[in-house]
């Protein structure tokens, strides 16, 4: 005698897979909006916090957890990438001093991914791998600044390579403004949601409360029924040459991620995406890899319009010193294999941890991006 269950799982099978692709793709739109809930939510929080943190920043670690925590508070390096290129350009901010401000934006923008791996936390095995792609960027973020920081600390060469590719773009027509239609769709759907929010509740911080419940809530769901539909749309054999495409050439990857990052403006939604990917099984996390990095040079976009647009020759240096950042990190570490696998290994060791006690998964990510950045601000200033 068929189970209760059985009916329904038959009739899931058979869902046409156009449908089923459509679903999908209003789930996929359902957590970007969610994303960006968490974003205003956390935004409506921190925001007013967010600018004293970078005054009277002299010290280097200090600018590196200043960046670490206000990218933790406002949930998108653009946005902390953008501030500081506006604060540089308005002399708020010295070039040196945003440096490693910027390098801080890098690790403080992958708490957003780390987030949304903890909603598989139920499930050992999808949790297990949603966790380790998401710490893996952590991990590459953490290893580049520790290669790169201490050598422009002591010679200044990012800035000062900066600098002359900015002195090239001086004489040219700076300015413009841009915004995809998706992420103005999604910023649209989102502020439809808060608006509804904020009719039934009154205080601002009580807005951006509910706002944060209601976007993880939002995430949970529709990540839960994107894994379930992309592992029945996608057959096994596509799967594999999906794979196969992406472990042929990691450049490959590094591109979509770049792409993908131009189009939503947002580091932290690329990689988030990433997420019920390798959960599912779709996506191998080493194939996954790649496309991360190609995430952090496709962040770097907004801060360089955000530049363009202020017109200033140091705004302009601090924003592609943000880009030089990125690509030369990718060019130390992922062209050699002995490095190039050292931050998956790490997330890989962190996860299997974690598995075992999700408080551990908890205590790392609270740990990473608000104790240690906040004790190290209140030691170092």
């Amino acid at each position: 005698m068929a189970t209760p269950e059985q009916p329904i799982t038959a009739r899931s099978a058979r869902l046409p897979s156009p449908i089923r692709a459509l679903l999908v793709v209003a789930l996929l739109y359902a957590f970007l909006v969610g994303v960006k809930m968490l974003e205003s939510g956390i935004k409506g929080i921190g925001s007013d916090y967010t600018d004293p943190l970078f005054a009277s920043v002299s010290n280097p670690l200090a600018g590196l957890f200043v960046g670490i925590l206000a990218t933790v508070l406002v949930q998108s390096s653009s946005v902390t990438t953008a501030t500081i290129v506006g604060l540089v350009a308005s002399g708020v901010v010295g070039v040196e001093a945003a440096v490693p401000m910027i390098m801080g934006a890098n690790i403080g923008t992958t708490v957003t991914n780390t987030l949304v791996s903890l909603t598989n936390a139920r499930r050992s095995e999808q949790f297990r791998l949603a966790f380790t792609a998401a710490t893996m960027h952590d991990f590459f973020n953490v290893l580049v600044v520790i290669i790169l920081l201490p050598l422009e600390i002591l010679t200044g060469f990012l800035h000062a390579s900066a600098s002359w590719i900015a002195g090239l773009f001086v004489e040219g027509n700076l300015g413009g403004t841009f915004d995809s239609p998706i992420k103005a769709a999604v910023s649209w759907s989102a502020k439809l949601a808060e608006g509804g929010i904020e009719s039934v509740v009154s205080t601002p911080v009580a807005v951006a409360i509910v706002t944060i419940a209601v976007a993880i809530g939002v995430i949970f769901v529709t990540l839960t029924f994107i894994t379930k539909n992309m592992r029945a749309l996608v057959a096994d054999r596509i799967e594999a040459s999906l794979n196969a495409v992406l472990a042929k050439s990691g450049t490959i990857g590094i591109v979509v991620g770049m792409l993908v990052t131009i189009a939503v403006q947002s580091s932290s939604i690329t990689t988030s995406i990433l997420i019920p990917l390798v959960a599912s099984g779709l996506l191998m996390v080493r194939n996954a890899y790649p496309i991360t990095l190609g995430a952090n040079i496709g962040t770097t976009v907004t801060a360089l319009l955000a530049a363009m647009a202020a017109g200033s020759v140091d705004g302009l240096t601090i924003a592609f010193t943000h880009t030089l950042f990125n690509v030369l990190g990718i060019l130390l570490v992922y062209p050699w294999p002995r490095l190039r696998y050292i931050p998956v290994l790490l997330a890989e060791r962190l996860a299997n941890m974690a598995v075992r006690s999700k408080s551990l998964a908890l205590a790392y990510t609270f740990g990473m991006f608000v104790v240690i950045p906040f004790l190290g601000i209140l030691v170092l200033t």
